[in-house]
């Protein structure tokens, strides 16, 4: 009996112990956000023009909406949102991006067929390495062609070509990847 009250008694503790212990990993677990809606506001044409991509339920495809066609030989000015909808009110999870702005990186790709140049990061982390919330381009003449926004997490920012926004050597996890199909007209 003896014996058994002393195991009681140092289980007992022990489980005191450990909930009370200091953990050396007690960081917050930051977990994949959930991501349904990212918009892109372009700026600097005849009229503003917004790119959305939505999908509130994983069991259907996303929608994409384009809500005009760029002008030609114009530089835009972009900002991108990002939002879980699922949440009330929405998830601004562009916040969060900006916050861990070492941690995140957008990525441009534009097809062979759309005549869009000089892609140019306009905000940066605190090691001045690009972020890509706010962004523009130059258009050229008429074309169409496919223009891919994915954002990463964790890329190697000092990595050959990323800072400039090639994607090959960035590594990390993509968060989401989203392909606009666009028309200069």
């Amino acid at each position: 009996m003896k014996n058994l009250k002393f195991l009681s008694i140092f289980f007992t503790a022990t489980l005191f112990l450990m909930s009370c212990s200091s953990d050396d990993g007690n960081e917050p677990i930051n977990e994949e956000e959930v991501i349904t809606t990212v918009r892109i506001a372009l700026t600097g044409g005849s009229t503003p023009i917004n790119l959305e991509w939505k999908q509130l339920d994983e069991s259907t495809a996303p929608a994409i909406t384009v809500t005009g066609d760029l002008d030609p030989n114009t530089t835009y000015t972009s900002v991108i949102t990002v939002l879980n909808e699922l949440e009330d009110p929405a998830d601004n999870i562009t916040l969060e991006i900006i916050e861990e702005d070492e941690e995140h990186q957008f990525f441009y790709q534009v097809s062979s067929g759309l005549n869009i140049s000089n892609l140019t990061y306009l905000d940066f982390d605190g090691n001045g390495n690009p972020v890509g919330v706010n962004f523009s381009f130059d258009t050229g003449d008429t074309s169409s062609g496919n223009f891919t926004v994915t954002l990463r997490h964790e890329p190697n920012k000092n990595a050959d070509g990323v800072s400039e926004g090639n994607i090959a050597n960035a590594g990390g996890e993509t968060d989401i990847e989203i392909t606009f199909p666009l028309e200069i007209q």
